[in-house]
């Protein structure tokens, strides 16, 4: 019985692992798209906004199984996050269709929306999460201050990844101990 569970929290942690991969790809393609073009940028993080959310209720329900979790209430909170993120979201675009944020200053206005809305629902549903919302967030100071961003980008994005491999790896060596 104790291996099944093991078995499965193990798993539910390689599903984890493996949307914090994807989503850190994902967020280096729009960091690369805001580059190219900022209207397209900014269509595309107002998507990964509802991305985002579906991850997040993924995972959600995932460790409601795990534990004792009412899943149509964790759905309720994480669509009330996420759908209070999009309305400040679209508080954005309206501030830049008024003329008072450039194309290219309301991407990175979303980019750090979207970051902190990131890193908030890291608290509730794991640390990967908040990986990920900090990698947001300093992707657009970087993009701020430096030209060749989408390096410096990667390689944060990349260390991200290895650390948090080696950071399960040593976990499950000192839980097997």
């Amino acid at each position: 019985m104790q291996e099944d569970y093991s078995l499965s929290e193990k798993r539910k942690f390689h599903i984890e692992d493996a949307i914090l991969i994807f989503l850190l790809i994902l967020s280096v393609t729009g960091v690369a798209i805001m580059d190219y073009s900022t209207d397209d940028g900014y269509g595309y993080w107002i998507i990964m906004v509802f991305v985002f959310a579906l991850f997040a209720i993924l995972i959600a329900w995932l460790q409601s199984k795990s534990q004792d979790g009412d899943f149509i209430k964790i759905v309720k909170e994480q669509s009330m996050h996420w759908l209070m993120s999009l309305i400040v979201v679209g508080g954005a675009f309206l501030l830049q269709k008024s003329g008072q944020l450039t194309a290219e200053t309301a991407s990175l206005v979303i980019l750090l929306l979207l970051s902190l809305a990131t890193m908030l629902d890291g608290l509730r549903i794991g640390w990967r999460f908040c990986l990920v919302g900090l990698y947001l967030g300093s992707s657009s100071i970087i993009r701020a201050f430096y030209d060749p961003f989408i390096w410096i980008d990667s390689i944060i994005a990349i260390t991200i990844v290895v650390s948090a491999f080696l950071w399960e790896y040593l976990m499950n060596k000192r839980k097997e101990a």
